[in-house]
């Protein structure tokens, strides 16, 4: 048995003092839920994730913030697949991810098993969202502090890009952004004329995106993470090949220095 006294300590201490906070369960008075904005915080918390749907494919990056010069380059990477079809990126928290990614393979094959065809991806999402959604009306459960974004492309279809975000809402977008620098990045990536570019010219775009939100003063190293579905790689979620890494990188580094130059002289 708890006193009275027990429940307005506990109510003193939530932000400001409303005691909404304590289940995901619970509407405040104005329909908030404040359990499924933290989780978006922690979201926003997390390095900048974008992709980019081109004429021919979908193209991700992936700032990976490095906290120590102790890690090893190429572990626990955000870029996955999901199935050969589909290929997605995620920010927040990594471990949450890695749950939502083995959910979202589980799903891709049962799918296959049953109606012998690949899960399109609209199909994957409302699935996912669904799975996404259910934690975040239990009392007992905490919602996933993590948005992911998939991407596939088929000749029939062409590409498709789709993001679920810690409330389990799915939605479409020719191009997204997620993490610290997304309104940055969604302003650049506006500027693009997407249905023209293709994703060999999208893998430099999305690279010059990525070093021009990187916050060099919070964060001082990152690892690029790029990977790119479409025509191309025969409709197969891949990892960018190294020498058109390596030529994004440069082209993504020279363009960061003329801003720079270009800031020195006004």
């Amino acid at each position: 048995f708890r006193s009275k006294q027990w429940y307005q300590r506990r109510v003193a201490i939530t932000a400001g003092g409303t005691g909404y906070d304590f289940s995901a369960g619970q509407f405040s008075p104005d329909g908030r839920v404040f359990q499924v904005e933290y989780a978006q915080k922690a979201v926003e918390n997390s390095g900048s994730v974008i992709a980019v749907r081109g004429s021919d494919g979908v193209v991700f990056g992936v700032e990976k913030i490095i906290t120590s010069q102790l890690y090893e380059q190429g572990n626990n990477r955000r870029v996955q697949s999901v199935d050969d079809h589909i290929g997605g990126a995620v920010a927040g928290m990594l471990s949450d991810a890695r749950a939502i990614v083995a959910r979202a393979r589980e799903e891709a094959t049962d799918y296959r098993d049953v109606y012998q065809v690949p899960i399109p991806l609209k199909m994957l999402c409302e699935r996912l969202g669904h799975y996404v959604h259910l934690y975040t009306v239990y009392g007992g459960l905490r919602p996933f502090g993590v948005s992911i974004l998939l991407g596939s492309w088929d000749e029939l279809n062409g590409a498709k890009l789709m993001e679920i975000d810690p409330s389990g809402s799915a939605r479409g977008y020719y191009g997204c952004a997620v993490g610290k620098g997304k309104q940055n990045a969604k302003t650049e990536i506006e500027k693009l004329d997407m249905t023209k570019l293709t994703c060999r010219e999208l893998i430099k775009e999305v690279a010059k995106i990525i070093y021009s939100v990187h916050d060099e003063v919070k964060d001082k190293h990152f690892e690029l993470e790029l990977s790119w579905i479409g025509k191309d790689t025969g409709g197969k979620h891949q990892i960018v090949p190294k020498d058109l890494y390596d030529e994004a990188v440069k082209y993504a580094e020279e363009a960061l220095n003329d801003s720079d130059d270009e800031d020195n002289v006004m």
